[in-house]
């Protein structure tokens, strides 16, 4: 077993001038070491690592709560992209991410220390050609936090989606559910 350089991601809570495509660039072709420590960085030893030795190069992004996994993902993907000189108009980050609002909305909840908190892990598969240029992507979601269908703690709240539906309670289709306020409902859903 081989593991590689490990990256700590902390959530500054602002917007940082540090990722757009002036960075990348500055990272593409860069030996690990020879810049700052960058989730660039790390995609930049990934991606020729790959292209040296062709072989599946794995990333884990892992954190606490908020601590920006998941717009470490979408980095690492927009880097991906950018330094393959993909030929596709959109990027791969939104064509994987397209599915984020309903995924969102089954598997995200507040906690205190995020309001769109993922409840799910993800697992997100990139391929590329021969040129190593991406040529599609694969994301797999799966649960982690089942007991948070039953149990919130204080100042937090369950599923997206129970609310989303319980909002949408005065809308035609959805009359036969019988839904309420939240409030109302919470047993309902347990």
């Amino acid at each position: 077993l081989i593991i590689g350089i490990i990256l700590v991601a902390i959530n500054p809570y602002k917007q940082l001038p540090i990722y757009g495509d002036a960075i990348i660039h500055a990272y593409s072709g860069q030996n690990m070491g020879d810049m700052d420590p960058h989730i660039f960085a790390v995609a930049e030893e990934a991606y020729k690592q790959m292209a040296r030795n062709n072989k599946n190069q794995s990333i884990i992004v892992s954190g606490e709560s908020g601590a920006g996994k998941t717009v470490s993902a979408r980095y690492t993907m927009r880097y991906f992209a950018t330094v393959s000189k993909s030929s596709s108009n959109a990027h791969v980050e939104d064509k994987v991410l397209a599915s984020n609002p309903i995924t969102e909305a089954v598997g995200n909840a507040k906690t205190t220390r995020n309001d769109n908190s993922s409840r799910f892990g993800k697992y997100t598969e990139i391929s590329f050609d021969q040129s190593y240029q991406i040529i599609g992507a694969n994301m797999r979601t799966y649960l982690l936090e089942k007991s948070r269908v039953v149990f919130q703690s204080e100042n937090e709240r369950n599923y997206h989606i129970f609310y989303q539906l319980c909002a949408s309670a005065g809308q035609p289709e959805f009359k036969h559910l019988k839904l309420g306020r939240s409030q109302e409902n919470r047993l309902l859903f347990i």
